[in-house]
């Protein structure tokens, strides 16, 4: 087979790997994508985009079950989930072939299969291997390649995925029918995102999660307002708990949880398990090279680079955050330092906002109160609610808070925290002023349009300095 020569060569066509390719292609580069499955990977076929059309569709039914707040009133209301898991696909398939026309547009040659490294060229290039169905597709050389293999759902022991009762996030996005109960194993973003979907459609929900609280990676007063949140919506939040065992039935499963010492059994139709990720390193040619492996993950420096010359990692390979917009960040400052750009600089993890669309959404960036306290800074916090906003009030939707802390010292925003109605949103406006370096002053003296949720923002600085106008 003819070796296909390359500037480039990307292993994997997530958000991560399309968009490095893409840049590289900017660059003048020539470069090859290959991808095994879907383009766009997980986050979008699987991930982050079809699960927001899930979510928007249960939010809708919410809606639908509480018109009389704004006037209306409907009379058998029902849905068809079949119907909401086609147009969920619908949206992925969209966007996949969206992503199939940019790589085009910019010249990135495709390839259909899997990719592996497959040793050392004359002069020292790269090469990739790529096979399809176990037959050899194309051999590929290029001086640099990117790994992009991106990650899956962790397996617990016990909870092995079962099409009839236990489900990692790909059987729960194409449910055939409604289970009308169910049991979340972890409380993690996309735990939450689905126990916040099904319960919205009137499933019982009961989530276990093994930490002392719910979003265990969120400020302990978000969790705390979530847990609240979520349990008068009518979910079952079990902390401090995990799953010993499971016992299977006709059309339903029952779990051993063990709770304080204690054991309950739960007996629920489905179990949905989302309790981690680990990276794809396997089958990817990694043996025989100086690149690391930790924990599932690729060891790399703040650029992509691994052990291995000339070999890259990017995405949910290399470890978390687990982050769609974190991988492609990472593609792009991988690619432009291999290219010799000036002025590339590491992605600064802190500064990367994380978001869970349940309902209330939750959004945060930086530091907790407790990290920044932990890494001994003095620290001023300002808190708003969402029932001192008109906005909030006006869309019917008085619940969640605005929380920022700063360094009492400086004025640095170290962090912000968020609940309710549209803070995926709204987050990125401290996230520009965590990239700009401001402090207390520059966003007191923003002005913010009124009336708008964002005015919270405005609110929760000025009341880390007493300042607070309307609470």
């Amino acid at each position: 087979m003819a070796e296909q020569q390359f500037d480039f060569v990307v292993v994997g066509g997530g958000p991560g790997g399309y968009v490095a390719a893409i840049r590289a292609a900017q660059l003048k580069m020539n470069v090859a994508l290959v991808e095994r499955e879907h383009l766009g990977g997980i986050c979008l076929n699987w991930g982050c985009i079809p699960t927001k059309a899930l979510l928007r569709s249960s939010e809708i039914n919410h809606l639908l079950h509480n018109l009389d707040a704004y006037g209306f009133s409907a009379q058998n209301v029902s849905f068809d989930i079949a119907k909401i898991v086609k147009r969920s696909r619908g949206v992925a398939a969209q966007l996949s072939g969206g992503v199939k026309h940019l790589l085009k547009k910019n010249k990135v040659t495709v390839f259909d299969g899997a990719g592996r490294l497959d040793g050392v060229a004359a002069g020292g290039a790269r090469k990739v291997a790529v096979s399809k169905d176990g037959k050899a597709v194309a051999s590929l050389v290029a001086k640099n390649v990117i790994l992009a293999t991106g990650a899956r759902a962790r397996v617990l022991p016990g909870l092995e995925p079962d099409p009839a009762c236990i489900w990692t996030y790909r059987e729960a996005m194409v449910p055939a029918k409604m289970p009308k109960s169910l049991l979340v194993v972890g409380s993690g973003a996309i735990g939450i995102e689905f126990a916040s979907f099904y319960r919205n459609l009137g499933a019982e929900v009961t989530v276990v999660e093994v930490m002392d609280r719910i979003l265990p990676v969120e400020d302990e007063e978000i969790s705390a307002f979530a847990r609240k949140a979520f349990e008068k919506q009518g979910m079952k939040i079990l902390t401090g708990a995990g799953v010993k065992g499971v016992r299977k039935g006709a059309g339903s499963v029952t779990a051993l949880v063990e709770q304080g010492g204690k054991t309950q059994e739960i007996a629920v139709e489905v179990i949905i398990s989302a309790v981690g990720i680990v990276g794809n390193v396997e089958g990817i040619g990694l043996e025989g090279t100086k690149a690391r492996v930790e924990k599932t993950h690729l060891v790399v420096d703040g650029y992509g680079a691994t052990g291995e010359p000339g070999v890259w990692a990017i995405g949910d390979l290399t470890g978390p955050p687990w982050l769609a917009h974190k991988a492609s960040h990472e593609g792009i400052a991988c690619v432009e330092k291999i290219a010799g750009l000036k002025g590339v600089h590491p992605l600064d993890t802190s500064n990367i906002p994380g978001c869970t669309y349940c309902m209330p959404q939750v959004a945060s960036v930086g530091m907790t109160e407790a990290k920044a306290k932990a890494a001994g800074r003095k620290v001023r916090v300002g808190r708003f609610p969402y029932m001192g906003n008109g906005k909030a009030i006006a869309l019917g939707e008085p619940e969640g808070m605005v929380k920022t802390v700063f360094d009492a010292e400086t004025g640095e925003l170290l962090g912000a925290h968020m609940i309710g109605a549209e803070v995926t949103e709204l987050i990125q406006g401290y996230g520009i002023a965590r990239t700009l370096e401001s402090t207390e002053a520059e966003l007191m003296h923003t002005v913010f349009p009124h009336p708008t949720l964002s005015e919270m923002m405005h609110e929760s600085v000025l009341d880390a300095y007493g300042r607070a106008i309307h609470f």
